[in-house]
């Protein structure tokens, strides 16, 4: 095995070291032209300054300062410039810099702000406080938004805290298409929320870029920001942690260089109750060694009569300045939860008598479900970031994760009866871990060939992961009892903890489900300056995967292994018809799915059924669109129309299935596809009034696929129409200043969790949630209430399944800042 991984390790590394040694020679030749500046910002108090902004005097280029002070701005020619610092209601900065050619250009500046006077500039700023971000982790490379062919979203904290928000999973319905169709079920392989993007199935898999699997829902005391990359993403991501829809990137918050923080206190409906806590130091006079931890203790019951979630996050995060050139980044994910299960109500026959779930006799507001039927939940993530600084031109990134997420306790869950007066309760016990590794090296360049500006990134990746879950079910099999909907229920109390140990204590049944798989990859992603204002965007993957065997101690055999390789391709372009103002864009992307085992295929040869590991199934994607960056950064929007067709899926072979021996065979040449557009807008029109809105619509079908679904939108496509809003508006000026309101809401047309000729259709109807909000914010405290489901309403989420979403709430917050 070891020779193994060894071989493959050299395979990749080979032609990527021949490819970087290329790079190198061709960049000490290369003309160099342009250089940057890379600067911080303090206060009068010597503390970083953020939202300042920092503009090249006489060209278009500007940054905004981060939480740590520091900005940076590429890609200037060499010469004598002056930097403008500005904040409204003090005088602009002028500073001296001299950029020379295919250097970085260090800067510190201390202004004549004190902290206090800072935080009254950020807060009657017309600073679009929810502007997309720059990302380095969507492309891997320093694009900013204008620059990527690629649609992607971002939530910031900032939006999250005035929203009242505390989960990643609350905070993704301010994205543009992205809409939950799971809740977190804390157990291991799935157990975190799933949503639907494009039309596919995507969950939030991502950390800063690498693997961040998680079992439960998502914390947001550590979030700096969630962003949202759409389309298939294959070149630079694979396939393992990703959708053809796209992905979701958890980006987590990191130290800086004074002493700060906050504390807050929450507490709202359903026994809702909080405190959390983000501090951050230097460990040292020099602040060279900085830790900022963020941590939270989470309460909360249910709008039904049972259900619970008490949940425990723990986030450190460490950084190392060894000298100008090496920084060493460590984190940790530590999260404990002991919860209920949702109420979850599966569709399996077409008897049920009615088609939407506002028509059920089930009431909403019962759980059917004891409290002490409950699981826990513990996910360790650890996380690794050596940045080296090779050259003027060049970067090394070498990251690593390693996670061990584990759960176990009940798994309730219910059938609807035909006949719409009685459902059959289940329940299984749930026991597993699984164990993940990756490792990823990165380089990234920034150089000149002749004349044209090269932006590339080339890395190998491995990544390894392990599941080994068990499912407990009773000799007796799920079933329960059944309990009425309609009218008194004389057994409904029955299910809880006494009573199915007692069922199960008749005896069990084991059913393992168990993996472990290996991905080995090297990519590399260029972006070609063909003009100033014309770029294009070229990228490959190649991408083996090993799945090990499985041995079976109880039949003395084991599962098949084997192998598959993928390759998988990007192009983009990017033409800016203002220059870093307006862009219009399309893109060419490539996505994949590996098969997960071997199926029965039907070999003519033979006339017998056969195991076969299919191929992978792939997805490409043609997308274009119009990107706006205007007035400073106080209006952003995308417009974008995308397509994605998937070949290759694997389906049925009815004419060599046997149903009556319960024997199926599958083939593989079905095919779906996806379309549809989008469009998303942040805006500040004036000062302190801050707009996020978004709308999207998509068409999802599949046109060769089993004749139960055939022509059918899929169940996991989730609702066709879905749009997002959020205003709020926060006083600049006076004694009311920092006295802010917000109010928005969300829109979801009717979504089919059951569509199928055999079964049915049965939907979630639409609905449209809204939510408000109060703040006050002063420079040492912030106070704030928060409404959501402002009407109180009744609606449902799933896919071949029902699960009732919460009623109104209502939050009370008070913050404390040092």
């Amino acid at each position: 095995m070891r020779s193994n991984y060894l071989y493959m390790i050299s395979k990749f590394l080979t032609p990527m070291c021949l490819l970087l040694t290329l790079l190198f020679s061709t960049t000490i030749f290369a003309q160099k032209e342009t250089g940057s500046i890379n600067g911080v910002i303090t206060t009068s108090e010597g503390k970083s300054a953020a939202a300042v902004t920092v503009k090249l005097k006489g060209t278009n280029k500007a940054a905004l300062t981060e939480e740590d002070g520091d900005f940076v701005i590429s890609n200037i020619k060499a010469g004598d410039y002056e930097l403008e610092i500005s904040l409204v209601g003090f005088q602009t900065l002028l500073y001296p810099v001299k950029i020379n050619e295919g250097k970085m250009t260090p800067v510190k500046i201390q202004l004549s702000v004190t902290d206090k006077q800072l935080e009254a500039v950020i807060i009657s700023t017309t600073h679009n406080k929810f502007r997309p971000a720059n990302s380095p982790t969507v492309a891997k490379l320093p694009l900013t938004y204008l620059e990527n062919p690629q649609v992607y979203t971002s939530v910031n904290k900032e939006l999250i805290q005035q929203q009242g928000l505390f989960s990643a999973d609350e905070a993704m319905k301010n994205t543009s298409g992205v809409v939950k169709i799971w809740n977190a079920t804390n157990r291991v392989n799935d157990g975190g929320a799933l949503y639907t993007l494009r039309g596919f199935q995507t969950g939030a898999s991502l950390r800063n870029g690498i693997t961040g699997n998680i079992t439960t829902t998502v914390d947001a005391v550590n979030l700096e920001r969630l962003e949202v990359v759409k389309g298939p993403s294959g070149a630079l991501y694979g396939s393992t942690l990703v959708s053809y829809g796209g992905l979701i990137n958890r980006v987590t918050k990191k130290p800086y260089s004074r002493v700060g923080g906050e504390v807050t206190l929450s507490g709202g409906s359903y026994d809702f109750s909080r405190l959390s806590a983000d501090f951050n130091t230097p460990l040292d006079t020099a602040k060279t060694a900085l830790l900022r931890i963020n941590t939270a203790y989470n309460s909360i019951g249910s709008f039904q009569d049972n259900g619970f979630s008490k949940n425990f996050a723990f986030d450190p995060s460490f950084s190392y300045k060894v000298n100008d050139k090496l920084t060493l980044y460590l984190d940790a994910e530590i999260n404990h939860l002991n919860a209920t299960v949702p109420s979850i109500f599966y569709i399996n026959t077409a008897n049920i008598g009615v088609n939407s779930a506002d028509k059920l006799t089930v009431d909403y507001k019962k759980s059917y479900q004891s409290d002490d039927l409950a699981g826990t939940s513990d996910v360790a993530n650890f996380y690794g970031l050596i940045d080296y600084k090779l050259s003027k031109n060049w970067t090394s990134q070498t990251n690593f994760s390693t996670g061990r997420n584990q759960s176990t306790g009940y798994g309730p869950y219910f059938d609807l009866d035909a006949g719409n007066a009685s459902i059959t309760r289940h329940v299984w016990i749930l026991d597993g871990h699984s164990n993940s590794f990756q490792f990823q090296q990165n380089f990234i360049g920034d150089f000149t060939i002749g004349k044209l500006r090269n932006r590339l990134v080339a890395g190998v990746d491995v990544l390894n992961q392990k599941y080994d879950m068990r499912i407990v079910a009773s000799n007796h099999g799920y079933n329960f009892d059944q309990v009425s909907t309609v009218g008194a229920a004389s057994n409904y109390y029955n299910f809880n903890k006494f009573s199915v140990d007692t069922f199960f204590n008749s005896g069990q049944a084991v059913y393992p489900y168990l993996s472990n798989i290996y991905m080995y990859s090297a990519y590399a992603s260029d972006v070609l300056n063909i003009t100033d204002n014309l770029m294009a965007m070229v990228s490959l993957r190649v991408d083996h995967l090993n799945s090990k065997a499985i041995p079976d101690p109880s039949s003395g055999t084991s599962s098949e292994a084997f192998t598959r390789t993928n390759v998988s391709p990007k192009f983009g372009l990017v033409y800016q018809v203002i220059k870093d103002k307006v862009s219009l864009f399309g893109n060419y992307m490539n996505g994949f799915k590996n098969p997960t085992a071997p199926q029965n295929k039907y070999d003519a040869a033979s006339n017998t059924l056969k195991p076969h590991v299919f191929n992978a199934e792939q997805a490409n994607q043609w997308e274009g669109g119009v990107k706006a960056d205007l007035w400073d950064g106080r209006l952003t929007g995308t417009i974008s129309y995308y397509n994605i067709a998937v070949k290759d899926i694997v389906r049925t072979d009815v004419a060599h299935s046997d149903a009556a021996s319960f024997v199926t065979a599958y083939m593989q040449d079905g095919t779906q596809y996806s379309k549809g557009y989008e469009v998303s807008l942040t805006a500040t029109p004036v000062a302190g009034l801050n707009l996020i809105a978004g709308y999207s619509h998509n068409d999802s079908k599949l046109d060769k696929a089993d004749a139960s679904v055939n022509g059918r939108r899929p169940e996991t496509a989730g609702p066709a129409n879905t749009a997002n809003f959020w205003a709020s508006y926060t006083v600049s000026a006076g004694k009311g200043k920092g006295l802010g309101v917000g109010f928005g809401g969300n829109y979801a047309s009717k979504a089919y969790v059951i569509n199928n000729a055999n079964t049915g259709e049965f939907y979630a109807p639409s609905y449209t949630l809204l939510n408000a909000g109060v703040f006050y914010n002063l420079p040492k405290f912030r106070f704030s209430v928060n409404v959501n489901n402002l009407t109180d309403k009744k609606y449902w989420t799933g896919y071949g399944s029902m699960i009732p979403q919460m009623l109104r709430q209502v939050i009370a917050s008070v913050s404390y800042k040092f």
